[in-house]
C-alpha cells in the first residue's frame, strides 16, 4: 500500500513542486527567514531538514561549536547559532553558498560560511555537534544541484564522510545523519563500520512516503 501511494504522489506531485521550485522561493521557520533559489534543497517541501532540526532543538546548543555539513539552505546551522552555538554551515554548491551569504545577513545570524566539498576546504578542528542531511541516492551528480540528492554510484559520499569525521570529532562529539528507507542503509553502515564508526538509530518517524531515521555516529572502540 505504501509503495503504491508513493508512485501515485510522485507522478501526481512530483512535477507540480518540480516547477514550483524551478523559480527562486521564501520561506520561513521559526523566525528563520531564507531565500532558496531554484538549485538548493528546500527544507519545506522534505521532511528530513525540518526532522533533523526538531531533533537538535532539543539538545543544549548554547556555546556548542556546531557544524552542519552539506548545509543547503543553512536552516539547521542558522538556528544553532541563535541559540547561542558557534557555528559553521558548508555546501559544495556555489549557489547554496552564495544564498547562504546572503540569508547570513539579512537574518543577522553569526555563521561561518564555507564552501566545501565534505571536510576538504573546513579548517581542521573538533566540533561539539555535526549535522548531517546526506543525499540518500545511488547515482554520479552531473550539476551542483544534484550533490544535495545523489551521493556516487557505488555510495562515494559516505566513504569519502567516513574518512574524513575523525578528524572533526573529539571523545564527546555528537554526530548525527538522517537517513531514510530509500537509502542503501547496509551499505552506509558497512562504510562507517571499515573506517572505525557505528550508526545506531535515536529516533524514527513515518510519514506518508517513508521512513526517516536519525542515526548517531560514534567511534568504534576496542
Amino acid at each position: 500500500m505504501k509503495q503504491t501511494i508513493k508512485k501515485i504522489t510522485t507522478r501526481l506531485y512530483k512535477p507540480l513542486l518540480v516547477k514550483y521550485l524551478s523559480a527562486t522561493r521564501t520561506y520561513s521557520y521559526k523566525g528563520i527567514k531564507l531565500v532558496i533559489p531554484p538549485a538548493v534543497f528546500h527544507p519545506g517541501f522534505f521532511f528530513s531538514t525540518r526532522l533533523l532540526l526538531r531533533y537538535i532543538a532539543s539538545l543544549p546548543l548554547k556555546n556548542k561549536l556546531f557544524l552542519e555539513l552539506g548545509a543547503g539552505s543553512g536552516l539547521i546551522a542558522m538556528y544553532a547559532a541563535r541559540q547561542g552555538a558557534t557555528a559553521t554551515a558548508t555546501d559544495i554548491n556555489p549557489v547554496a553558498v552564495h544564498a547562504l551569504e546572503m540569508n547570513r545577513r539579512s537574518n543577522r545570524t553569526p555563521l561561518t560560511v564555507i564552501q566545501s566539498d565534505l571536510f576538504r576546504n573546513i579548517p581542521q578542528q573538533a566540533f561539539d555537534i555535526i549535522a548531517i542531511n546526506p543525499p540518500y541516492y545511488k547515482k554520479q551528480p552531473q550539476t551542483p544541484a544534484e550533490y544535495a540528492w545523489y551521493c556516487g554510484e557505488a555510495g562515494e559520499y559516505f566513504q569519502q564522510l567516513f574518512c574524513g569525521l575523525q578528524n572533526y570529532m573529539h571523545a564527546q562529539s555528537m554526530v548525527l545523519m538522517i537517513l531514510c528507507d530509500g537509502c542503501d542503509i547496509p551499505m552506509i553502515k558497512e562504510m562507517a563500520r571499515a573506517n572505525g564508526f557505528r550508526l545506531y538509530c535515536v529516533f524514527e518517524k513515518k510519514n506518508w512516503i517513508e521512513t526517516n531515521f536519525i542515526f548517531m555516529i560514534e567511534k568504534l572502540t576496542g
